[in-house]
């Protein structure tokens, strides 16, 4: 009878350390996932910045500023692949920046760029895309599953150059305007067809949150210093330049 206890306690022991060896090993496997969604999250808002730095460098092909200075988010995707042999299709990453109730820059949103096309096509290229929301109908489709650009809300070309905001109304009549930037050519196109969805797996595990979460706040946070980044960016360029 001892013996049979013996071996039951052995059993239980055995038991139990496998399963704290099990316990180990899943937060192991949970904390490495936690750090590489951090690092992914990090790389996509220094990638967007870096777009943004390229693109306001020229300041006779930047983005007016003060349509910066008066959009209410600006999405950034670099290096989109459009990849094409008689059907085409688009896919890239997207960081997506609001303002706050204080007009600030606020902590970057992860989305996906897809889209395809049809016809005598073949070859391949990447390219970056920038995105300005004028206005709060404009935001209304970041709050979807699915935003089709050029759909749910007015989408157009946006002017270029340091003074072309001030000789032009499109602030006030699109809701969006859209850039392009593609072997070192950066000009406003208008891009239609294209569909911006949230990268949930990467808002929930980065912040806890979804991207419609994310997008629809508008506190003042303090941006996580991981991916700060890109609203910094932004911030630098969104003002007017001291006049000469």
């Amino acid at each position: 009878m001892k013996t049979w206890k013996r071996n039951a306690a052995r059993v239980v022991v055995a038991v139990a350390v496998v399963c704290v060896a099990c316990a180990c090993a899943a937060a192991q496997g949970a904390g490495k996932k936690d750090a590489k969604r951090a690092s992914d999250a990090a790389r996509h808002s220094k990638e967007a910045a870096a777009v943004l730095n390229k693109v306001m460098a020229v300041p006779e092909k930047e983005i007016p500023r003060d349509l910066l200075e008066s959009a209410e988010a600006v999405a950034v995707c670099p290096g989109v692949v459009k990849a094409a042999f008689i059907v085409g299709g688009r896919k890239g990453d997207c960081v997506i920046s609001r303002r706050t109730l204080k007009r600030q820059w606020g902590a970057p949103v992860f989305y996906n760029m897809t889209g395809g096309s049809f016809g005598a096509q073949i070859g391949a290229s990447k390219t970056d895309f920038v995105l300005l929301f004028m206005n709060a109908e404009a935001l209304k489709g970041l709050m979807e599953d699915k935003f089709e650009v050029g759909g749910e809300a007015e989408a157009t070309a946006g002017p270029v150059g340091r003074t072309a905001g001030a000789s032009t109304d499109a602030k006030l009549k699109a809701g969006i305007l859209t850039y392009s930037r593609s072997k070192g050519a950066f000009l406003g196109v208008s891009l239609k067809g294209v569909a911006i969805t949230p990268d949930n797996d990467l808002n929930e595990a980065f912040y806890g949150k979804k991207a419609t979460e994310l997008v629809a706040s508008q506190a003042d946070a303090t941006v996580p210093s991981t991916v700060r980044a890109f609203p910094l960016a932004l911030a630098r360029y969104s003002v007017r330049p001291p006049s000469k």
